[in-house]
């Protein structure tokens, strides 16, 4: 029982450390794309995939085909009259061919050379899947760009819920010494009250922040599939692009779109060729091949029939060059959604280096900025005991002390962010 026990207590400690190291933003990045419903669709485009082109493959197997037919002729080939009669006078009896007449058929035909048709729609297939697949992959591709969202909000969350409690901290203790001087008569009770208002002010501010994170914990475990465990993220360890090259999925599937009109194009151009074919048909019915025979007998035969068959679609030039202009158009026009595309990628990268160079610069002067808010407001502590200043005094120095370490913990997430979402748009 006890070994039983131990078992159960390791295996509950894998779980957890494997949960746990689900927090980072790689792995909620990854986690996401593989709890995601779209994740499905690579397992399904490969399916149809391989179907179709096992269709395609089997226009090379021979072609079966079982028919029967029952006619009713006006008329039917006979005799002529000069012939009936020399026949008649030597005993002979040629009734002629019978108007109604029967058929059982079994055809088979075999491809020689079908104009490129079996491989171009091969190609089509594959070109299909191809662009199937860049689709799905953009689609993930922007899930991530949502995961980043939710978990650099959750890191400024903890952030300002941290700075919030420090700053409660901070006030409950100087509201301690008001009302010690308020009790000694050195302070006014609206000096309480001030510190008081303040504090419940605070209080609010933590607990919308803390509701905040809570939802976007919430929104983050459902994109993963699994709880978050840790009270607080990690901050990512983020390093620059090492170039400026777009490498989006987006322009993989305008390649694949044109690859896919390249295809049809293909496939259009062996709609005009000729076919050829070895074809055998053997049938059982009346008449026969023998057309003399069944004049002189309407019992059923076999007969059989073998050959080889060229056909050829002349008709399909009517609306080849119409057809090919329409691909060629949709291929100019997948070449400008793309151009389109990089020129918004350009300006979004552009606007991002633009906010990291602004972040790195506000980052330079933040810790001297909450050196001197920090003394300022110890100053202003020591000239509240002394009864130099006021509390509204004091609670303004508390702000902005509490404003500078916000501002600096804030622009060191906004930066990695930043850095994130330039690394996004050039999928680096």
């Amino acid at each position: 029982m006890k070994l039983k026990s131990i078992v159960a207590w390791l295996t509950l400690l894998a779980v957890q450390t494997a949960i746990g190291r689900a927090q980072t933003l790689d792995e909620c990045r990854r986690l996401a794309r593989e709890h995601h419903p779209a994740i499905r669709q690579y397992d399904l485009i490969a399916q149809t995939e391989q179907y179709n082109l096992s269709n395609a493959a089997r226009a090379w197997i021979p072609q079966l085909g079982l028919s029967a037919q029952a006619t009713y002729q006006s008329a039917t080939p006979t005799y002529p009259d000069m012939l009936a009669a020399m026949l008649a006078a030597q005993g002979v009896d040629m009734a002629g061919l019978r108007k109604d007449q029967y058929k059982i058929a079994l055809d088979l035909n075999q491809n020689i050379w079908d104009g490129g048709q079996s491989k171009a729609n091969r190609v089509a297939v594959q070109a299909e899947a191809d662009e199937q697949r860049r689709a799905t992959d953009v689609d993930l591709y922007a899930l991530e760009e949502r995961v980043e969202d939710l978990y650099f909000g959750i890191l400024l969350l903890d952030e300002r819920i941290g700075q919030t409690e420090a700053q409660i901290a901070l006030l409950q203790s100087n509201f301690d010494k008001v009302r010690t001087y308020c009790r000694n008569g050195v302070a006014m009770q609206t000096d309480a009250d001030a510190v008081e208002a303040e504090l419940l002010s605070a209080r609010q501010a933590l607990q919308q922040a803390e509701v905040s994170r809570s939802s976007f914990r919430r929104m983050l475990e459902l994109f993963i599939g699994q709880p978050l465990v840790d009270e607080h993220l990690p901050k990512p360890e983020v390093q620059a692009p090492q170039s400026l090259t777009s490498a989006r999925p987006e322009l993989a599937l305008f390649e694949a779109k044109v690859n896919r009109l390249t295809a049809r194009e293909k496939a259009v151009t062996a709609t005009v060729m000729p076919r050829f074919n070895l074809f055998a048909q053997g049938y059982y019915g009346y008449p026969g091949l023998d057309m003399f025979q069944s004049m002189m007998s309407s019992d059923w035969t076999l007969n059989g029939i073998a050959g080889v068959r060229m056909q050829w679609n002349i008709s399909a030039f009517y609306t080849k060059g119409n057809t090919l202009k329409t691909l060629r158009t949709a291929g100019e026009q997948i070449g400008v959604q793309k151009d389109i595309f990089l020129f918004n990628t350009q300006l979004q990268t552009t606007q991002a280096e633009g906010e990291i160079t602004r972040l790195r610069n506000a980052m330079l002067d933040d810790g001297r900025i909450v050196e001197l808010r920090r003394s300022v407001r110890l100053a202003a502590e020591s000239q509240l005991a002394n009864g130099v200043i006021d509390m509204t005094d004091l609670l303004q120095k508390i702000t902005d002390e509490t404003t500078a370490i916000l501002n600096q913990n804030r622009h060191e997430i906004e930066l990695l962010q930043a850095t994130c979402r330039l690394k996004h748009t050039l999928n680096q």
